[in-house]
């Protein structure tokens, strides 16, 4: 299967869905709070996306019927939103792709609720910078084993388990586009990284075992062991220079 390569406009196109995606994001840090429903900050977002031109792609994708995906402490992904309200310790990662134009951009973001703890700040930390360290490797000539190897390697050599099951993949016109981008392996293997491709990296980081279940909804994914997990996503471009960032806010 054949990587489709972004031209400069493309990415343009791209950028403008990622600017709506981050400063939504932005937003909701200052929303995210004790008391507040998940199934509230769905409407939030979905208002948000369509006063400024864009549209919340997640919704109908496949038949999910929501806005956003809001998962909480042991989801790791694809959670509901629902109308519990969220309680002080909690963790929530709320995950979006903005549409205009017909162009797309991902991002996911793990959010603490109220107090946290310093188990919880650290899994977030490690979780953030196992993204961060696998958008680094995203350079022309690299692969994406390189990626995959860079996070797996962060988030275990600080003891933490990489989710398998869920990867990242190519955006543009559609959300899911070739290749996918797995966040474990070894180096070396994979697709070559090429100048114009646009990917997302999207670790989901769990304090234990890294198994997990799909529940009877057909989308929620928890922990199997009901451990705590943490993602942050980024949609990237890749380019002579390196990767940049379409997602970027905080």
């Amino acid at each position: 299967m054949a990587v489709e390569l972004k031209t400069r406009e493309h990415i343009r196109g791209i950028r403008k869905a990622g600017r709506i995606v981050a400063s939504c994001h932005k937003a909701l840090s200052q929303r995210l709070a004790p008391g507040v429903t998940t199934r509230e900050i769905d409407r939030f977002v979905e208002r948000f996306m369509l006063d400024r031109g864009a549209t919340p792609a997640q919704k109908g994708y496949k038949g999910y019927p929501y806005a956003t995906c809001a998962s909480v402490n042991d989801v790791v992904c694809h959670g509901f939103p629902d109308t519990e309200p969220l309680e002080s310790g909690d963790v929530v990662t709320i995950d979006m792709v903005a549409d205009v134009n017909g162009w797309k951009a991902d991002s996911a973001w793990t959010y603490i609720i109220g107090k946290s703890t310093t188990a919880t700040e650290k899994l977030l930390r490690v979780a953030k910078q196992a993204m961060q360290d696998g958008i680094k490797m995203a350079q022309p000539g690299h692969y994406i084993g390189d990626i995959g190897h860079a996070v797996q390697v962060r988030a275990e050599r600080e003891g933490y388990n990489v989710v398998r099951m869920f990867v990242g993949h190519g955006i543009g016109r559609q959300m899911h586009e070739y290749p996918n981008v797995e966040h474990y392996g070894p180096p070396g293997q994979g697709v070559k990284l090429e100048e114009g491709m646009v990917l997302t990296v999207e670790p989901i980081i769990t304090s234990g075992r890294a198994d997990v279940y799909i529940a009877r909804d057909g989308w929620t994914a928890r922990t199997v062991d009901g451990s705590w997990s943490a993602q942050f996503e980024h949609t990237i471009a890749i380019t002579k220079d390196g990767p940049i960032v379409l997602t970027r806010w905080d």
